[in-house]
């Protein structure tokens, strides 16, 4: 009989801002923010938990945030230290689990369920992994345990911070049924007010509606995943970086965004991160995706398939902006953009060009351009297209 998965998703607290606040001990109990400058550009990279008591959070403006929060203390971002960090981290993982999805510097899964054999229960190696993070960072990370990812996921967020939360096989039904469906993946504002319309406000409810009902308010594929996920069903596996088909990021937006340059912006900066962990992986692309979902919850993908693997920010920007952001009509307000990189390789195979091409300055400006975020962080250097217009 097959054993049961047993999967971890470990989320480091305010992660940036603890970090902060532990270097420097003067921080400690203050509203800090990491992101931004004095002047009030740019967006919160991360609150602390005494920020987030005046509702200030990640992804929000700086101006905002300083509006909400008069004495907000601002922290410029130290992502090398940061990315030092998440590699102790990731570490740690990997002493009881080769099975590591990192999905951030700061939360990964763990599929545990051939290391339970060595290492005892799942529950066991969630708690030893958090007190070592603990004993060996000072830093505090929350853990959930369950039968699958979306499962553990929404555990890890449950009692935040330090939490740790079990979602027993048996009892499934028991955790998700309270929960507001704001709780599920992919339920936004709007999608929760459509949802209400048709009186659903917790995941029992969403559970127990008539499926066609449901499809006919949605549409038939965000009716079937939220459907799903209100059974706790997700069939999805745990899969390392060096295993993935493809490699993705995206942006939710607390508000809805209608600025096609703040679009680009953001885009942008998604795939800067993507082209990066590409890199990082020795992993080259050649299909590029880009995702869209508007404010009534209506999703689109599109795609394109470049001629030769790539890992060039400048060339996976060019497949995003004008193979796809151009032919994509953007009519309503935007709640999510995405994009990603599929079709992965290990090599690069590259015809030669009649005229030449540009791929070797793209790739001293890429590992210029790696090398100073890796030095100096995240605000150290951007393109042109992102410094200006942010969400």
């Amino acid at each position: 009989m097959d054993r049961l998965p047993m999967i971890l998703h470990i989320d480091m607290d305010a992660f940036y801002a603890s970090v902060e606040q532990r270097d420097d001990p003067g921080l400690r109990g203050k509203p800090v923010v990491v992101g931004g400058t004095s002047t009030q550009r740019g967006v919160v990279a991360a609150a602390s938990y005494e920020a987030r008591q005046f509702n200030v959070f990640s992804a929000m403006p700086i101006r905002t945030a300083i509006q909400r929060c008069p004495d907000l203390v601002l922290v410029r971002t130290r992502m090398d230290v940061y990315a030092g960090i998440s590699r102790k981290i990731r570490e740690i993982f990997h002493r009881y689990t080769p099975l590591v999805e990192p999905l951030s510097l700061d939360e990964a899964f763990l599929d545990v369920t051939g290391s339970e054999a060595l290492f005892g229960p799942a529950v066991k190696i969630g708690r030893e992994i958090q007190q070592a993070i603990f004993d060996e960072l000072e830093l505090h990370a929350s853990v959930g345990v369950a039968p699958n990812k979306f499962l553990a996921k929404v555990a890890s967020g449950h009692a935040k911070p330090r939490g740790f939360t079990v979602v027993d096989p048996d009892d499934v039904h028991a955790f998700l049924d309270p929960l507001s469906i704001s709780k599920i993946w992919g339920v936004g504002k709007r999608a929760e007010e459509k949802l209400g319309r048709l009186g659903i406000f917790n995941v029992s409810q969403l559970r127990r509606i008539d499926l066609q009902r449901l499809t006919d308010a949605i549409g038939s594929g965000s009716a079937n995943h939220l459907h799903a996920l209100a059974w706790g069903r997700d069939h999805r596996k745990v899969v390392p970086d060096r295993e993935a088909k493809s490699i993705s990021h995206e942006t939710t937006f607390r508000s809805d965004v209608s600025d096609m340059e703040v679009l680009k912006a953001v885009l942008l900066r998604l795939t800067e991160q993507v082209a990066r962990r590409l890199r990082r992986h020795s992993r080259f692309g050649s299909t590029v995706t880009l995702k869209v979902r508007f404010n009534d919850f209506h999703t689109i993908a599109r795609s394109a398939t470049l001629k030769t693997p790539t890992d060039s920010t400048q060339q996976l920007w060019e497949a995003t902006r004008d193979l796809l952001l151009q032919r994509t009509r953007i009519e309503q307000p935007v709640r999510l953009v995405g994009m990603g990189v599929s079709s992965l390789s290990s090599t690069r195979t590259r015809q030669l060009e009649l005229f030449g091409d540009d791929h070797d300055r793209d790739t001293q400006v890429d590992q210029a351009t790696d090398s100073i975020l890796d030095r100096f962080g995240k605000g150290a250097i951007r393109r042109g297209a992102s410094l200006d217009k942010q969400p």
